[in-house]
């Protein structure tokens, strides 16, 4: 028996062939983008507005792979991590993590199955690249992750940031296609200026991120305010150092104008120096840029460890008086796998 299609991979254009093969006029194409992408539905027989039979058609030739929910933990400070498994069996991670005294609820989402770029702090960079998420995979994060916060916290998300496992820029397609779907009428209908994607740094890629005129902010994962430092910790930066990253940053923020940050985990006697400071302030003298100071999670098997919180402010405290925005974030979900990859990673 031929394997089904999951009907999601088709285009409004297609779906409006495969209606009108069935006898079916045009609108029902509308219905069911619908019942797809704004509605989240799982299954044919959900889509209550397609007669029986024509649901029993659909069902016949296609399928509908929505991802599904394996396992969650819940921290004391209401962070959430799902475990969602793919199709073929294979795991991803997506973090709710709430903020109630800002009215902020932000979904961080994955886009891989693992990672290619082996970053040394990261757990995820030690499963390797199984594969690429397709769109409706990227999607359906989104979606499952609302029901929890509306269900814990009577809201809906506020902010999506693509964070979590894998680079985004390594799966430009699904990634655009899925912000895309993300932000159209026709899906979730989200502002673009909600979302922010995540990069360890591939030049020719954020450059092609301007020049496709995105609406969505740009986080630069920087960790380390020099070459010598990066390499040592992000093998990606041999090929794409801190001069070429920063000039197509540049291009990026003077073509979208859009908003762009410095992810910075900051590591015991590693990057949290007064110099580290220093060369990490002229990489923000070029365009603004805010700072995130991130406390690191362990990961087992890494040498690395958080930075000592007084030398951490202390770092800040000079950025700072630099006339640099920055922010120090104290750790979520530490009483629950918070390093990103390490919940898929288990079992």
């Amino acid at each position: 028996m031929a394997e089904k299609l999951d009907i999601r991979k088709l285009s409004k254009a297609d779906t409006e062939l495969v209606f009108a093969s069935l006898g079916e006029p045009k609108f029902r194409a509308k219905q069911l983008y619908e019942w797809l992408w704004k509605k989240g539905a799982t299954d044919f027989e959900e889509m209550s507005n397609l007669s029986k039979n024509l649901r029993v058609q659909l069902a016949e030739s296609y399928e509908i792979r929505s991802i599904t929910l394996d396992k969650v933990q819940k921290s004391e400070d209401g962070t959430m991590k799902s475990r969602f498994r793919l199709h073929d069996g294979f795991m991803i991670e997506s973090v709710l993590i709430p903020v109630p005294e800002d009215d902020r609820y932000t979904v961080c989402i994955s886009c891989q199955v693992g990672c290619s770029l082996t970053c040394s702090f990261c757990a995820t960079g030690q499963m390797k690249r199984v594969r690429n998420l397709d769109t409706a995979e990227i999607y359906d994060q989104v979606v499952q992750v609302n029901k929890q916060c509306l269900e814990h916290f009577g809201k809906n998300i506020t902010n999506i940031v693509y964070m979590g496992m894998g680079e985004p820029l390594l799966t430009y397609a699904s990634m655009m296609e899925s912000v895309a779907m993300i932000t159209s009428p026709e899906g979730l209908g989200m502002s673009p200026k909600r979302i922010t994607v995540s990069t360890a740094g591939i030049a020719k890629m954020i450059r092609k991120l301007a020049d496709d005129g995105v609406k969505f902010n740009l986080a630069l994962s920087l960790h380390a305010p020099d070459d010598v430092k990066r390499n040592e910790i992000m093998p990606i930066n041999e090929q794409n150092n801190l001069e070429v990253l920063m000039d197509a940053i540049h291009y990026f923020h003077t073509t979208t104008g859009n908003r762009i940050s410095y992810e910075y985990i900051a590591f015991d006697g590693f990057n949290e120096g007064i110099e580290d400071a220093k060369n990490l302030v002229k990489l923000c003298s070029r365009f603004p840029v805010k700072v995130n100071v991130i406390e690191y999670n362990t990961v087992e098997g890494v040498t690395l460890t958080k930075a000592r919180q007084e030398q951490v402010d202390e770092f800040a405290r000079y950025v700072r008086s630099k006339g640099v925005m920055i922010s120090v974030r104290r750790s979520r979900g530490k009483d629950i796998d918070a390093a990103c990859g390490q919940l898929a990673n288990r079992e």
